[in-house]
């Protein structure tokens, strides 16, 4: 069974004001006095070990925090350790006068701090307003593949799906103070960097890193790490790296959205194996699906992965759970998607779950505290009973 690991990035918020605030350096520095003695000393950030079972990590604006959890087999286990990260950054932000909260962009105007960091200051001096404005906190779904050749194989024919996700994640629909009309408004604001969104199917490992190198010599990516796909080989780990989600409002929705990545993921390889084809569905609409799914999340039309035609959301969500659900059965996630799925049908989007909140406090202000509170709400372990459950 492939195993999968999350990265959620949590903003870290005033609790009375709402206002997100620059305490990464000293909620980090809480986080190393937790640590056993002889690793407090590490200075790199992604290096430092696990804290029962999740790591910290400071990212691009002192405002956020990272959370990185183990990489498991078992669903129930990964969702264990997402809870416990974002429990653990919260009880080290509160040490600092913070809370954090699963908030995809800062509903309250806020002006960024970058990190103090030698590259993040080249890339401010790059990229000018794109960086400096730069607060979106993602969720990253890692999911293993057997070598490279499998990896793109699945980038191939994933890529159609993605934009599915994205909808299903939909959690910003609030940004500096300003209500965007998207569910997603991340997804606009993190287009700005200039190597993000889908790729072109490559159809073998040399074309894709032929096709990374071509980018790095345009010298308009800094490095590596900045290729910002929608979905990329990680450079890092022997797994396919999906990036196009916002952070889950949700801990739930988040345990669904590794799910269902992994299920992707094992059907693409599968299809691979049998000699299926990839879509050949161009860039050019891949990137309208995207912008559908960032304006309407799962409250509009999405486009059908295949023909590109608008379509029911309803409707092209059950075409996911069709398309995994051998793979979800296999892996023994069937039951968990179903109520999960059904949960997140009947009470909505995160994006859904601000704008609740919004209308029910009058305030962004009360947006934030609510988010606070369903950030580290303990699970709901809904039952069929309870809501409906989807078809898979």
């Amino acid at each position: 069974m492939r195993t999968f690991g999350v990265e959620e990035e949590l903003l870290l918020v005033d609790p009375d004001s709402g206002q997100a605030v620059p305490r990464a350096l000293a909620l980090m520095d809480c986080y190393r006095q937790r640590l056993p003695e002889t690793v407090r000393d590490i200075s790199a950030d992604p290096s430092l070990p696990e804290f029962n079972g999740s790591r910290l990590a400071t990212e691009f604006q002192q405002e956020q925090i990272e959370v990185i959890s183990r990489p498991h087999s078992s669903l129930a286990e990964l969702a264990a350790d997402i809870r416990a990260g974002r429990a653990l950054a919260d009880e080290c932000a509160k040490e600092v006068a913070a809370r954090t909260a699963a908030l995809a962009m800062a509903p309250l105007p806020t002006v960024p701090h970058p990190a103090p960091d030698e590259r993040v200051g080249i890339m401010i001096a790059r990229y000018g307003l794109t960086a400096r404005e730069q607060l979106t906190s993602g969720c990253h779904v890692h999911v293993s593949v057997e070598s490279d050749e499998e990896g793109v194989a699945v980038l191939d024919r994933i890529r159609i799906w993605l934009p599915v996700l994205a909808a299903l994640a939909s959690n910003s629909p609030f940004s500096q103070g300003i209500n965007t009309g998207y569910a997603s408004f991340r997804g606009q604001a993190w287009s700005r960097w200039p190597s993000t969104g889908p790729l072109e199917i490559f159809g073998s490992p040399a074309a894709y890193y032929r096709t990374i190198e071509q980018m790095l010599a345009t010298g308009v990516v800094l490095d590596k790490a900045m290729l910002y796909f929608d979905a990329r080989l990680s450079t890092n780990y022997p797994t396919v790296e999906i990036r196009v989600n916002d952070v889950c409002l949700d801990a739930d929705d988040t345990v669904l959205i590794a799910a269902l990545t992994r299920a992707l993921v094992e059907t693409a390889a599968r299809d691979w194996r049998s000699g299926k084809a990839p879509e050949p569905v161009p860039i050019s609409i891949l990137r309208l699906a995207a912008w559908q799914a960032s304006r309407w999340g799962i409250e509009g039309d999405l486009l059908h992965p295949v023909t590109g035609r608008p379509c029911k959301a309803s409707d092209v969500l059950d075409l996911l759970l069709e398309h995994v659900g051998e793979a979800l059965n296999d892996n023994g996630d069937e039951a968990q998607v179903q109520r999960l799925f059904g949960h997140l049908r009947a009470r909505g989007t995160g994006a859904r779950q601000q704008r609740d909140a919004l209308e029910r406090t009058d305030s962004l202000e009360g947006v934030v505290t609510e988010a606070i509170r369903l950030t580290h709400m303990a699970s709901v372990n809904v039952t069929s009973a309870e809501v409906p459950s989807a078809t898979v």
